[in-house]
């Protein structure tokens, strides 16, 4: 099989079986397994599946990029990147998307931070992650491996909206009314306040710190240098 073509398929595989096991199959499968055994199945397919997709990436010949990549790109990707942290790490405290059983509690505050920008920050947080690798590496195998996590981040909130309506009922339908499901919808169309989006601090500072050491370490691994130590020292 063709490199490109085993990319894709694995992609595939990676994002069905996602799908299938956060939708279809959970139900009957936590309910003949026990919620235990099926979280343990469904994480080593999940982790399987992935390094598998991993693994058909790095096997991809040497490609040049579709465009030229200078500073000024570079910065604006930095950016974005800086900006999926601290949505990631602002999700991680009183998010109801999260299986926790006060989600419905959490539901019932007002959102602040990273909720109030969007309701799905840690998917937005993976989806501007994976925008920022394809602005900046822009060979074909990178902007297919960035489109199938990308994909998967919001057609997954997207279902995850689905899923939870179910199953939280008026708790999450009053949440999704107060909170927008694109990032700053809320604000450019003047139904939220941007003082509201504000990141509380532990989404601010871990959001920083996430992203200096995620990019320290992309270089100490023998990646790509990036973020602000593409210009220090």
């Amino acid at each position: 099989m063709q490199p490109m073509s085993l990319l894709i398929v694995t992609g595939a595989l990676f994002v069905g079986t996602h799908f299938a096991l956060s939708h279809p199959l959970r139900t009957p499968l936590a309910s003949r397994m026990g919620e235990r055994a099926f979280q343990i199945v469904y994480s080593i397919v999940a982790i399987a599946t992935f390094i598998m997709l991993v693994q058909a990436w790095r096997g991809m010949p040497a490609e040049p990029p579709l465009w030229a990549v200078g500073d000024g790109l570079w910065i604006f990707a930095s950016v974005i990147v800086l900006f999926a942290s601290i949505l990631f790490m602002g999700s991680l405290i009183g998010n109801p998307a999260l299986p926790a059983p006060n989600a419905a509690a959490a539901a019932q505050g007002a959102p602040r931070g990273v909720f109030a920008i969007t309701r799905h920050p840690m998917m937005w947080g993976f989806a501007l992650w994976a925008l920022a690798h394809a602005l900046v590496v822009p060979t074909p195998g990178q902007i297919v491996l960035s489109a199938i996590i990308a994909f998967l981040a919001i057609a997954g909130s997207a279902g995850q909206d689905v899923k939870k309506a179910r199953l939280m009922g008026d708790a999450w339908r009053h949440w999704a009314a107060r909170t927008s499901f694109i990032p700053f919808a809320r604000q450019l169309s003047g139904r939220g306040s941007w003082v509201d989006t504000v990141p509380r601090p532990h989404a601010l500072f871990g959001g920083i710190v996430l992203w200096v050491v995620a990019t320290w370490a992309h270089g100490a691994l023998g990646y790509m240098v990036a973020g602000i130590w593409r210009w220090a020292g």
